[in-house]
Parts: structure tokens; sequence; C-alpha cells
């Protein structure tokens, strides 16, 4: 169709011989009321401040930012502020060139700029009553919807003339194709969609070069009014519109008769084709989050409004479409077995590069726009969620960069008593864990036993640790809720943080975009090779991961055993009112956190977020080769044989330094007269407050127990359960493994196995 040639068409020259001034002037003196000396200086006075003209082809080809999947392939969005989709001429079908011209404006190929004839024609039909006829020709019809369209409104003399001293600039700079060309591809075709292939599309769901005659008539007709003769809503106003359109293309000679009638008796067909409202075509809560983060004044790119909805961006994000489906599908299993109330946020990323690889905001975007993976859409002051016992891999990694060997027994019985606090600490279910390892304690979640490890440490280091790791929401440097992570952060935040432990130490930022393409096809953005920071010591990485690992093969988080055998580590976390349950997890591959909960919060969570990583993790490396986490040797850490790390959860070493020995009293606890237990010294706080408590065990009868049993003589236990001693833990040389942290402890004293199988017996 578009093959088809305009009729009765002159050839076009490129240039068109200049009006000038002048010559707009002498309309205005004939259409003015009052003349006099002053007019040639006024009408000048009014073209002095014009916008810039010389780039009219850019309003034409204003296009809308489109944003894609990594593939470059699979279209996530169309951004604009019109429904635009410009083509070329030869785009178009030949009926919609023929039908323009003879309605908007049949002297089009013989004016140059405004038609003088065409003013006179239309003052004539005006005045008599004869009708109404527009004296506006295509070409300003173009300079006022786009160069002028700040002043569309305006219906004064100055508008007016400075509308055709541009348009006379205009044909002077374009053939009259082009000219056509813009205009076509920028005028309101009502319903939002803005030029003829976007109006096609809408209307008809076909291209502008597929359209019959009938159906080009029909679009031609929409523009004088867009409301009025929109064929959607005012169907007939529409058709007697359209039939004017066939009896001028008839007049001017582009159709035959019996085309003209044909056309005419066609019934109208719409086949509606109705856009996104925001553009947004999939994965609703990452696009419309890439879309924020492009136009923050804040972030990292810093785009105008304008530069992404008119600029032709073609962005490349860091969506996997696999990836997301899989993660899709992961949660919406989970949460068919929860309550309606409940919804669920997951982010994978990729350690490597902390490209964002997928992401799950909520179940449902139309009716709950706040993204829960990142807090944007409406969480305002302190995005996110408490993400539970999730944040004790902060503390255990402060405690490693002290030089605290995770084999360093410490005190988890419960309930503990915390200076400030009024009411005791608990373990989750009040489970006593005693004196065990601050790997075993991980693996078990023991809030009391991090709660103090937090304290001997200082949480403002637990703070700094969680800052310099990524997290970005409002913490406290002081509350010992902070192991138990009772604060609000993002799994867009933990996910780079663990990511950054799954790599060796190196911090990448969350990065969603993978390239930006401006309009010519330049790559104006890249961000496929980031770089990174160095955040911990490969060291200290490589011992939190094998920390970590246990809680997957052995403790609170054995549902994220992955079926492949993949080796994986995380650790689980569970808010104090069981309204937030979370899993952050990783593999050499991924980092993903995940969270389930009622955005509400208002209803409790009775369940576990590692059966999530377990389904989406397998789903998401099935069929890749097993991978190993980066190697690395043990931390530097401290000779801790002449220190107790002691019930109140602080260091404390002997009053000699040359003395490397521990008291009696300070290291054997009392078996025939149990010491008594003197509860710490309380600080009074200014306002009453609750202690920090964090369970781990939902959904459960039991607590979780020691994941490892612990061999002859036992390490990991308390020496029969510290239901009535004192439990005092041992200080362990540094970088010993358990045998020997094992042997150690009985060398230093021999009647420890004999008590402890009495007491077993």
């Amino acid at each position: 169709m578009a093959s088809r040639s305009i009729k009765n068409r002159p050839s076009i020259k490129k240039k068109h011989p200049s009006i000038g001034l002048l010559s707009i002037l002498v309309v205005f003196l004939a259409v003015i009321v009052a003349g006099g000396v002053g007019v040639y200086a006024l009408g000048s006075s009014w073209l002095q401040d014009l916008p810039d003209y010389t780039e009219a082809d850019a309003f034409n080809t204003a296009e809308p930012t489109e944003v894609y999947a990594n593939d470059g392939t699979t279209l996530l969005a169309k951004f604009q502020l019109e429904n635009r989709e410009p083509v070329e001429l030869d785009q178009i079908s030949p009926y919609v060139l023929e039908g323009t011209v003879a309605t908007e404006d049949e002297r089009f190929y013989e004016h140059g700029g405004f038609d003088i004839a065409g003013i006179a024609r239309a003052v004539v039909v005006n005045l008599t009553g004869s009708g109404h006829e527009g004296a506006s020709t295509i070409t300003q019809q173009f300079v006022r919807n786009t160069i002028l369209s700040e002043e569309m409104d305006d219906i004064s003399f100055k508008r007016k003339i400075r509308e055709m001293y541009l348009s006379v600039k205009l044909e002077e700079m374009y053939s009259k194709d082009e000219i056509l060309r813009m205009y076509l591809n920028t005028i309101n075709y009502g319903s939002g969609a803005h030029g003829i292939q976007a109006a096609s599309k809408r209307y008809f769901s076909k291209n502008a070069s597929d359209l019959t005659l009938a159906e080009a008539a029909l679009l031609i007709g929409i523009p004088q009014s867009p409301t009025y003769n929109n064929p959607i809503d005012n169907r007939e106003n529409s058709i007697k519109r359209r039939n004017l359109v066939l009896d001028r293309m008839l007049s001017n000679g582009y159709i035959t008769q019996e085309e003209h009638d044909a056309a005419q008796a066609e019934e109208v067909n719409l086949v509606e084709s109705i856009p996104s409202n925001d553009g947004i075509l999939l994965y609703p809560y990452f696009t419309s989050y890439v879309r924020d983060l492009l136009t923050d004044p804040d972030g990292p790119y810093k785009y105008s409004v304008n530069e992404v909805f008119k600029g032709g961006l073609r962005v490349i994000t860091t969506i996997d479409p696999s990836m997301q489906q899989k993660a899709e599908a992961a949660a919406a299993a989970k949460l068919e077995t929860l309550n309606d109330a409940v919804d669920a946020a997951i982010v994978a990323t990729d350690p490597a590069t902390g490209h964002v690889k997928a992401m799950v905001g909520g179940k449902d975007y139309e009716t709950q726009k706040v993204n829960l993976a990142t807090g944007s859409g409406g969480m305002e002051g302190n995005p996110g969620r408490p993400c539970g016992s999730s944040f004790k891999t902060f503390t255990l990694i402060a405690a490693l960069e002290a030089g605290i060997s995770p084999q360093t027994m410490f005190d988890c019985s419960s309930p503990a008593n915390i200076p400030g606090y009024s009411i005791p600490l608990h373990n989750s279910d009040n489970a006593s864990y005693g004196t065990r390892s601050i790997a075993s304690g991980f693996a078990v979640s023991s809030n009391t036993g991090f709660v103090r490890l937090e304290m001997s440490l200082g949480t403002n280091k637990v703070y700094e640790v969680a800052k310099r790791m990524g997290i970005t929401s409002p913490l406290s440097e002081t509350d010992p809720n902070l192991t138990l992570g009772q604060f609000n952060v993002t799994m867009l935040d933990m996910s780079k943080a663990y990511a950054a432990i799954a790599n060796g130490g190196t911090l990448y930022e969350s990065e969603p975009i993978l390239q930006i393409i401006d309009r010519k096809g330049n790559v104006i953005r890249d961000n496929s090779a980031p770089e990174g920071t160095r955040v911990i010591s490969p060291e200290v990485a490589h011992a939190a991961t094998e920390v970590m690992k246990g809680v997957i093969t052995g403790g609170t988080g054995t549902a994220a055993q992955l079926w492949s055998g993949q080796t994986a580590a995380g650790k689980t976390g569970t808010s104090s009112d069981y309204k937030d349950i979370t899993f952050c997890g990783i593999t050499p591959q991924l980092s993903v956190s995940i969270w389930l909960g009622d955005p509400e919060n208002e209803t409790q969570v009775n369940t576990t977020a590692a059966d999530v990583f377990s389904n989406f993790v397998g789903a998401a490396l099935e069929g890749q080769p097993l991978q190993e986490f980066p190697s690395a040797g043990d931390p530097p850490y401290q000779n801790y044989t002449d220190a107790t790390f002691h019930i109140g959860g602080y260091w404390s070493s002997s009053n000699s330094s040359s003395d490397s020995t521990t008291s009696e009293e300070e290291e054997k606890p009392k078996e025939e007269k149990p010491k008594e237990e003197k509860p710490e010294t309380p600080q009074t706080p200014e306002e009453p407050t609750q202690p920090p408590t964090e369970p781990e065990n939902p959904g459960g009868n039991e607590p979780p127990v020691d994941p490892t049993p612990p061999p002859t003589p036992p390490v990991d236990g308390n020496e029969g359960g510290g239901e009535t001693s004192t439990p005092v833990a041992f200080g362990t040389r540094s970088a010993l493994p358990l045998s020997t942290v094992s042997s150690d402890l009985w060398m230093r004293d021999p009647f420890w196995l004999m008590r402890t199988w009495l007491r077993v017996a």
C-alpha cells in the first residue's frame, strides 16, 4: 500500500522563496484594526524571543525511551509523555498523505509557509456564515503544536505573527515532504495517540502503511477536534468527518467516485489496542525502579523527565527474564500456602558485578505499588522492614575482624540480663544453648549469645561493618537490637552486602542498568564491568562463608539446601513479633535476599523463607556447573588463652600480661557447689525499654538444636545443659580446629571429662 504515489503532487524543492517579514506584515496590516507608523517596529519586537527552531526535526523525532531486559530484545517498557512512534514517509499509507493534504491544506505544495489565498477564503467563509474554515496551513499547525506549543492557547496577533514567521523559516529549511512527515508524526489523533503510527495501532491495531482508504479517512478527520471526532466515544461524528475527508479527496482528484462511494459505505470496525498507562509492559516493580532511578536528582544518572520521556534512549537492564520468571514462580508458590495478607520480596544479585538479575517487589503491582524489595514507591522516611537475625552476619564479621575465631566459646544461655534493659533477653522458645562456639551459636541463631558478643565488641563496630558493606537505611550505633535486625533494611541492600561475602570481600553497588544508548546508537553509559570497593578481607569473607554454611547444613536454614549439591551459605531471620521472615543466602553465582510478611504489618507469619531460596536458586542454577566460593586462609586471629568470655559479654584479660593462665574460679564450673549467678546491674535508661528479642524457630514446636552433635568430649554443649550451673566460657587458641580446641580444654582441666561423664550418666 505504501508504494502508491500521491496524485497531482508537484515536484518538491528543498528550499522555498523567502516571503520575509515584509510579506507577513502585509497580512498583519490587513487584519489589524488600528495601525500606524510603529507597526513594523511592533512586529519586529514580537519576533525577538522566538524559541530555537533550527532543530525542528527534533520535535518530530521525540521518541520514547525503551527499556529492555539483559538480552536486548525483551521489551520491558516504553516511557513517554505521549503515545508516539515516528515513522518515515514511505511507512505511511498514501491515502493518509493524500487525504491530509486535501483536507488540511490543499495548496500545501504551492504556498511558502502560510497561504494568503487560504486566509482570504477562510475570512469570506466565516464572515458570510456559510461554514467554518481554518486558515492555518500544515506548516503552521506543525509550528503551533511543537515550536510554539507553550503559546498554543494564545489567540493574540502576536502569536499568529510569530507562527507565520516560523512557518516561513521552516519552509526555507525543509522540503514539503519533510514537513508533511514531521506533521504526521506529531499531530494529536485523540485517545492519547500522537502521530499517525500511534493512531493506527491505537484504533486499528495495525501499522500506518496498512491502512485502507476508509480507515485513513477516519483518522485524518480526527485532528480537527480530537475529542468531538473520536471514533471510540463519538462514532457518528467521526463518520461524518470521515465522509467529509473522502469528499475532499474526490474533489482534489486523489480518488475515483467508485473508491469514494465504497469507502463511505464501509462500516467502521475498530480493533483497539490500549497502551499501558505508565508505559510498563513487564516486571513492573523492577521496571518502575529503573525509571525512578533514571530520573532521581540525587541518583547516579540524574536525567530530566524530558530526557527520559522524549529522548529516545535505549536502556538495557541487568534483569534476566528466565531468572525473573523463576523468582516470581518461587514467590507465588510460597504465597499460595500462606495468609492472603502476606506478600513477598526477592532480590537476586550477581556477586561478581552487583547486577540485579531478578527482583520481586510484591505480588500485585496494580493494587500495591510499594516495592517491598527496595522500599520505593511509598515507604517514606525509613524504607524497608526488619530482617531479624539475618543481621547477625555483620556481628560475625565484626568479631572476625577483631581477631576472634569462630571456634571461640561464648555464652548462649537464656535468659540474659542486658545492661539498660529491665526485662531479660531470651532465645527463641527460651532455649538455653549454654556455652558453645560462635559458629554453632550462629547456626542455631542464639539471640543471647550474639547480643553478648555485640556488646563485647561494641555496637558501634557492628554498625560500622553494616554501613561499610552497603546498608543505607538508618541504624543505631548504640542499641543492642542492632544485631537482632530490628531496624528497617531493604532486601536490595541485604543482597548487595551478602554479595560482598560471596565474592571474597568486594562491594559492588546494586546496579539494574547494563547500558544506556542514545537515539543515534552511541553507548553513553556502560556498566558491564563496574569497579568495586574492598570492604572486608578475603580471609574474613572466607571465614564468614564457612560459618554461614553451617546454617544450611545443620542449623535454622536447612530448608535452603540445594538439590543439585551446589554449595550455599546464608542466614535466617525472624522479627520479634513474627511479622517479618527473611532468608539471605549466597552461592558463588548469586546473592539472594528474601522477605515474607504483611505489608500492613498486621499479620504474623509462621513459616520460613529458606525453602523459597532453595526453590528459586535451584531452578535458576539448574544445568550450570557446580562452583566453589573463593578460598583464602584464616584471618589473623588473636590468642585469647589468657582471657575469658564472661556471661556479661565482655572480654577480660588476667591482671598480668605475662601470666598465660586464668584463675580456676574463672575457668572451671563448680559442680558440687554451683556458683550463684549474680545478675548484672542494669543501667537505668531515661525511658523504660524493651529487651531485644529475636525468635528463630517459626512454625516449630521444639527449639533448633546444635546442628553438629559434639564429639566426646562435647565442646559445643554446656556440660549438662546449663540449667543449674553458671556456664563459664573458655577462650580458645586462635585458628585452631575443633578437635584441637577440645584437647586444649581437656589439658587445662583434666577433671572436666569425668564431671561431664558423671552428669550425663
